[in-house]
């Protein structure tokens, strides 16, 4: 991309008092480029197709911005138009429709141009590319910008830089994008204009620069461009070349993990079920199926237990334990996380974990190391220890309760991870009532905590001031 210097005389489409009213409503998805780079990949096809994740490049565009509020994206095609298309009417959810860009060989400023007549009374919308991939949560403060914005990645990484656009940033604004600046910043290629990018892409396309980054320093010229940086530990993909690709996986992959995450689930379980999540994704398996799998693994686990096979069942309590990641990883990698999905795996778990306690306590009454009564009273006392530890959790989502730091108390081994953990190493080392205790000693351990802490930040809120 050249840098463009700005011109005079441009239409104003939009008032500045009007700006800050609207948040964007329609985005534009660019996906009219060829992919050179890329044909060892592609077999000379758009990248468009490109899967992560066992989803395409433009599925994820699409998914990302629809499931933060936009109402209608179009996507512009131009190179190997016909396949892309179909994929967007096949595949694409509602809200996403193309549109063909009849001089997208000039560059994707002039694909820009193409949506022109769509959005010229829109006051705000975004502009994304499709070959750019971002985490969760990378442009949730652009999404919803309600006057002109650009992403910049304000620390890069060297070949990111070599390659990338760069912004210059005066004053919090972008005002200068070129491949020939010395400026750390670049951008991510995703903004939100005005419609006045039209215009200036015109004036633009005159002086013989039909590239984006000429139109939008022309338009940041004349229009304050704010520059919003990428979110502390948000990442992005520009996808041009194998290696970007390869890249953009092992990003995917390390996203899968979640903040709430406990020590054996960040040590253990996670690096294996990520691993195993991204080589099914291709197959796209349904998240709530593999749930039901998880069930089965730990019932296999279970029963083993009841029959003294102590090894044997340590070990698919583990891989139980494991298995039940990969349907939320699945959910989120292919944007199909529902909350419906999230009772039936939660009523699912609760189910396993009564069953593997079940399993330990019918060992426990055949191996003769406690009566009958008493391994009811561990059993009883488990279960209810296993249930408490999510439903307080629970509980205190639903009735808005000051959440207590999660991580802190995950050091208690109460989490479901660690109990299952602590499970299989009793199995293993032939050790039932053992394994009973620990669920019982750490879940309730967990839970006084979980209260305590609780209710300190609860008087904390309530505390008169002064």
């Amino acid at each position: 991309m050249a840098d463009t210097n700005g011109s005079s005389g441009l239409r104003e489409w939009v008032s500045e008092p009007t700006l800050g009213l609207f948040r964007p409503r329609r985005a534009v998805v660019l996906a009219a480029g060829r992919s050179e780079r890329l044909r060892t990949l592609t077999a000379g096809g758009s990248k468009a197709h490109l899967r992560l994740g066992g989803v395409s490049l433009i599925e994820r565009a699409v998914g990302r911005l629809l499931s933060l509020g936009i109402e209608d994206v179009i996507v512009v095609v131009g190179a190997q138009s016909s396949p892309v298309e179909r994929l967007v009417q096949r595949k694409g959810p509602r809200g996403a429709r193309t549109l063909f860009a009849d001089r997208w060989m000039e560059g994707n400023g002039a694909s820009l141009a193409a949506v022109e007549p769509e959005l010229v009374d829109d006051p705000v919308f975004v502009v994304m590319a499709a070959d750019h991939v971002f985490s969760d949560g990378a442009i949730n403060e652009l999404v919803a910008a309600s006057s002109p914005s650009v992403l910049v990645d304000e620390h890069p990484e060297p070949v990111v830089w070599s390659e990338g656009t760069r912004v210059r940033i005066e004053g919090g604004n972008a005002v200068g994008f070129s491949k020939e600046l010395l400026e750390p910043a670049v951008d991510c290629g995703a903004f939100v204009p005005t419609p006045a990018i039209f215009e200036v892409q015109r004036h633009a396309g005159a002086d013989g620069d039909a590239s984006l980054a000429g139109a939008l320093t022309r338009f940041a010229a004349h229009h304050p461009l704010t520059a919003l940086p990428l979110p502390p530990g948000a990442w992005w993909h520009d996808i041009d070349a194998p290696e970007d690709v390869r890249a953009a996986r092992r990003s995917l992959r390390g996203s899968l993990c979640k903040a709430s995450d406990g020590p054996v689930s960040r040590l253990l379980n996670r690096p294996i079920s990520t691993r195993i999540s991204m080589a099914i994704s291709r197959l796209r398996p349904n998240p709530g199926a593999i749930s039901v799998v998880a069930l089965l693994v730990s019932a296999i686990g279970s029963g083993l237990l009841a029959t003294g096979a102590g090894i044997a069942g340590g070990v698919f309590v583990q891989l139980g334990s494991v298995v039940d990641g990969i349907d939320g990883e699945i959910a989120r990698l292919q944007y199909r996380a529902t909350a419906w999905g999230g009772l039936v795996d939660g009523v699912l778990d609760r189910i396993a974990d009564a069953m593997v306690v079940a399993g330990l306590a019918i060992w426990s009454i055949h191996d003769g190391t406690v009566g009958a009564i008493w391994a009811i009273v561990l059993a009883v006392a488990a279960t209810a220890g296993s249930m408490l530890s999510m439903a307080t959790k629970d509980r205190v989502r639903a009735l808005g309760l000051p959440e207590v730091a999660e991580n802190r108390l995950n050091l208690l081994l109460g989490g479901r991870d660690a109990r299952l953990l602590l499970v299989a190493i009793a199995a293993i080392a032939g050790k039932p009532v053992s394994g009973l205790i620990a669920i019982i000693v750490t879940t309730t351990i967990t839970l006084v905590a979980r209260l305590a802490l609780l209710a300190r930040s609860s008087a904390r809120l309530e505390r008169p001031p002064g």
